[in-house]
């Protein structure tokens, strides 16, 4: 079978359950930014962060994964697929307690950086803020589900503390943003 099929040579593309969009739809972008993001995740996983870090951003992944068919299925389709859900939401919450909870407590915005890996999250998080502003679209056509849209604000919030503890962890001390500098 070849990699190729030439079927979206005209700018379009296939859900599934087989409805065909075109390829600049903000559904396109939303499981595209996924896609995107789940990359960045590979991307940290080569700059070896902490371990405990490698073990989250592997689940991450294949919830992403879900997530992606999740946006690339419409709610009306009988597609037999799994959704991103109140469980997935509720363990990102939990490591986000865990973690933050390990942390110096924030007292003024901080500016994206530090490590190699620590940086890669904090430009993750902000890739993962684009995938959520393309759900949000799709969502105030309703055209998704309320879950997709939680589980991409949590993640974001996820991606933030992990970027903090990875920093923390390897002992880069955060930038503090100083208005008016």
């Amino acid at each position: 079978m070849k990699l190729y099929t030439k079927k979206g040579d005209k700018g379009y593309t296939s859900l599934f359950g087989g409805t065909a969009i075109k390829k600049n739809s903000a559904r396109l972008h939303a499981y595209g930014t996924v896609d995107e993001l789940n990359s960045l995740f590979g991307l940290i996983l080569s700059q070896k962060p902490d371990s405990t870090i490698t073990e989250i951003i592997k689940e991450l992944q294949n919830q992403l994964f879900i997530l992606g068919a999740d946006l690339a299925t419409l709610l009306s389709k009988k597609t037999k697929i799994k959704r991103i859900g109140k469980d997935e939401i509720e363990t990102i919450e939990n490591w986000i307690d865990e973690f933050d909870g390990q942390l110096p407590e924030l007292t003024s915005f901080i500016l994206p950086g530090g490590s190699p890996a620590g940086s890669t999250l904090h430009l993750a998080r902000t890739v993962c803020r684009r995938a959520e502003r393309f759900a949000v679209e799709l969502k105030d056509e309703g055209a998704v589900t309320e879950e997709s849209i939680i589980y991409l604000n949590r993640l974001s919030d996820l991606l933030f503390v992990l970027a903090r503890y990875q920093n923390f962890k390897t002992g880069i001390e955060e930038m503090k943003w100083t208005p008016g500098k």
